[in-house]
């Protein structure tokens, strides 16, 4: 069972990331903090395995506050949690030693898997690393943000089975995110959605590894 801390300033974001976090299973939130200035307090008394960190927060700014959990509780693991999907900050969230980067705008039902990919040290985050054309492709592409991680998986060459166990999910619901990822890129199989992302430097062929991409 992986301790969760939520650190958030808004009531109404507090209530249901524990809802949905106590519902997906594996998780145990043992607490939720509200300012800046007692989330160091409160990750030394409750000693949990993840602090979700609001990047906003009234008494010390995100990545602050991120500095000194890491210095403090270098044990501790910090997934950011933020409404910005801007590339410096997400690339300064990890430079300070986040392992994960979530944006708000996440479907709820894609945020338990989030953490737990984060946790696992598959680190994840909205938008990813790219560079900004990649970010702003997939931005611009209609797809939803479970949508995106599948294609890009896609892209790297992980078969259907592989990308179910990563997500939590079936393997048939990988194959329904991916027609509807097919009809939103326009393309008509695997082989050309890898082609897209390829040709949009949202991933590098390199990347595909030694997994080959089949038309499957």
């Amino acid at each position: 069972m992986t301790k969760i801390l939520i650190v958030d300033d808004h009531p109404l974001i507090l209530s249901g990331l524990r809802i949905v976090l106590s519902q997906a299973g594996g998780f145990d939130v043992v607490g939720e903090v509200r300012s800046g200035s007692e989330v160091l307090r409160e990750v030394g008394r409750l000693v949990p395995d993840v602090v979700l960190l609001d990047m906003r927060m009234p008494g010390l700014y995100g990545i602050g506050c991120l500095d000194q959990i890491r210095a403090r509780y270098p044990q501790t693991k910090v997934v950011v949690l933020s409404v910005s999907g801007d590339l410096d900050e997400i690339e300064s969230a990890f430079a300070h030693g986040a392992c994960g980067y979530v944006v708000k705008s996440i479907d709820l039902g894609d945020l338990a898997s989030a953490v737990r990919r984060a946790v696992d040290g598959t680190t994840h985050h909205a938008l990813g690393d790219r560079a900004v054309g990649g970010v702003d492709a997939l931005a611009n592409s209609g797809l939803t943000e479970r949508e995106m991680t599948i294609v890009q998986a896609v892209a790297r060459g992980l078969p259907n089975q592989a990308i179910a166990r990563d997500l939590w999910v079936t393997e048939q619901t990988v194959k329904f995110h991916l027609t509807n990822i097919y009809r939103k890129l326009g393309v008509a199989n695997r082989t050309e959605a890898a082609r897209w992302v390829f040709a949009r430097g949202v991933v590098s062929e390199r990347d595909a590894g030694e997994h080959p991409v089949s038309a499957r």
